[in-house]
């Protein structure tokens, strides 16, 4: 079957055609997307405000066409935290529906590390053995473990990176003093509920999604996009270390002259960074393997389950 799978993120809207049956990986057939930037679209009530709601019901309105044209034979539609933790969520939802008449199902942040371990865990198969996993979204962390298709733990923490660069980012070049605190700031957030994940003992493999994850590592030397994504990236933690310097130097022009950072971007790829050695450095892991299959691949195949289980759509 062809499915839609509409994804709200804190950054971007992306409405991802595959086609999709049970016991097959689901073949990408077109993508449609759009930069929303939902996260930093919210009022000093932490409310989303009328640009980013009219700018979300647009895109929703957008991608029920591209689906119809595509031949889609249906549509799942999820929103992450930008929506999920904005105090008017409920009114955006409703003007989305009304407009669109797209349903947006708002996505927990267990669920979403739940689903983006499901994706991971089918991705390396079973050889990968006790898997941990993480993925630093716009307005969320989620991470995730377990020797299983379902984690033993999952859960999120919000440490995304548009969430950390609207907080405490206001200029191009941070201070030391602001990076120092911000620094501080993650690893008590992360080191809080470390131990839910440490416990066990370390993972067989450690595994890393999302935009962000990938910038990271095609800046600290791995493969580019284009090169397929059956090539194996890895970002390291140590290559990662020496990097972090270096990109609170630079501007957001310089920033964008890197490999694998888009202009759109250039303002989150510090607070992710410092997101991202962090969890390395708590749960104690020398590399992060990139995974190209994240949150979208998890919902996909699940849906897929869902109709293998019930024999109908």
């Amino acid at each position: 079957m062809r499915l839609g799978v509409l994804d709200i993120g804190s950054n971007t809207g992306h409405l991802l055609v595959v086609d999709a049956h049970g016991g097959a990986a689901p073949l990408p057939a077109f993508s449609h997307k759009q930069a929303l930037r939902l996260a930093e679209h919210l009022d000093d009530r932490g409310a989303v405000t009328p640009a980013g709601i009219e700018a979300l019901t647009e895109f929703c309105a957008s991608a029920v066409r591209v689906a119809e044209d595509k031949g889609c034979e249906d549509m799942l539609g999820f929103a992450t935290s930008a929506v999920r933790d904005a105090v008017n969520s409920h009114d955006v939802l409703a003007h989305v529906k009304a407009v669109s008449g797209v349903d947006l199902e708002v996505l927990s942040g267990e669920d979403e590390a739940r689903l983006t371990f499901l994706a991971v865990r089918r991705w390396f198969g079973w050889s990968a053995g006790r898997l941990a996993i993480f993925d630093i979204g716009g307005g969320s962390l989620e991470i995730a473990g377990g020797a299983d298709e379902s984690p033993d733990v999952a859960w999120s923490l919000p440490l995304g990176a548009a969430r950390l660069a609207r907080t405490w980012f206001a200029r191009d070049r941070p201070d030391d003093e602001t990076v120092r605190r911000l620094r501080r700031e993650i690893r008590t957030e992360i080191a809080r509920d470390a131990g839910n994940l440490l416990r066990p003992g370390p993972p067989d493999h450690a595994a890393a999604t999302s935009k962000t994850f990938r910038s990271l590592a095609r800046i600290c030397g791995a493969a580019p996009s284009g090169d397929g994504a059956l090539v194996p990236r890895v970002l390291e933690r140590q290559t990662l270390a020496e990097w972090i310097p270096k990109l609170i130097s630079l501007s957001a022009e310089e920033l964008a002259d890197l490999p694998g950072v888009s202009p759109s971007r250039t303002h989150q790829i510090v607070p992710g960074a410092l997101v991202a050695e962090a969890c390395m450095d708590i749960f104690d892991l020398p590399a992060l393997e990139i995974c190209p299959w994240a949150l979208r691949e998890g919902v996909i195949l699940e849906r897929l389950d869902q109709i293998s289980v019930l024999g109908r759509p």
